[in-house]
């Protein structure tokens, strides 16, 4: 299917996400489809966070520290996009604003979450929702092979455990959320990121998705409320 005869479909999304748990492909799927769509591509920056290393070798010590630059990073990043008078075709992003709150539930002592929220409450009104969520999945093995295979240092003593405790919260998090239509896709057995197919596909499926929800291709089948 050509870009031209998928834009009709695709025009209707000017900020989409990729979202879903570390190692399953958003970075690389963000990159292919901004590429595809002619859209401005806006990633993560993990390594301008001081923190993060010190995060992965003791999650205790350095989760508040990691938690509240990647916060502020975040907003950074989000609010530059949206300045009124900066004209972009579309937007394609390898995280939404609100994963940050995610991980801070997971990562937090009480106490640490409870002076963090209140931070995360004066800045979350100020950013918008995307126009669509594409939530990625994989099982916490393949998570782990993904993560080993790229060999990044920090992340290697990453465990299978804490990746399930992610999917869980991603699986949590989605079950609740609202803020804008959600394509879930399961990428066990599907790749839009190395196979051109695959990628075909989602483009196809996308352009016709009416929303609010869809499952394609997924493990993970839960209601949304």
């Amino acid at each position: 299917m050509s870009t031209s005869t998928l834009a009709p479909g695709l025009q209707r999304f000017r900020h989409i996400v990729i979202e879903g748990p570390i190692g399953v492909g958003k970075s690389s799927l963000a990159r292919k489809l901004a590429a595809r769509l002619g859209a401005e591509l806006q990633l993560e920056q993990p390594d301008e966070n001081p923190f993060l290393a010190r995060f992965y070798a003791d999650m205790p010590g350095y989760a508040f520290q990691t938690q509240l630059f990647f916060l502020f990073q975040r907003m950074k990043q989000v609010q530059a996009a949206a300045q009124p008078g900066i004209f972009v075709s579309a937007v394609v992003g390898d995280f939404l604003f609100a994963k940050d709150a995610l991980f801070a539930r997971l990562t937090l002592s009480d106490d640490e979450f409870r002076l963090y929220a209140q931070m995360y409450a004066q800045i979350a009104p100020q950013v918008r929702e995307p126009d669509l969520v594409v939530w990625l999945q994989a099982s916490p093995e393949t998570l782990l092979q993904r993560i080993r295979r790229r060999a990044i240092s920090m992340e290697l003593g990453l465990t299978s455990e804490y990746l399930q405790r992610l999917c869980d919260a991603y699986v949590e998090y989605f079950h609740a959320y609202e803020g804008a239509p959600v394509f879930a896709i399961g990428t066990e057995h599907f790749n839009p990121v190395d196979r051109a197919a695959d990628f075909e596909t989602l483009l196809e499926r996308l352009a016709l998705f009416k929303g609010p929800r869809e499952f394609f291709n997924s493990h993970v089948e839960i209601p949304f409320g």
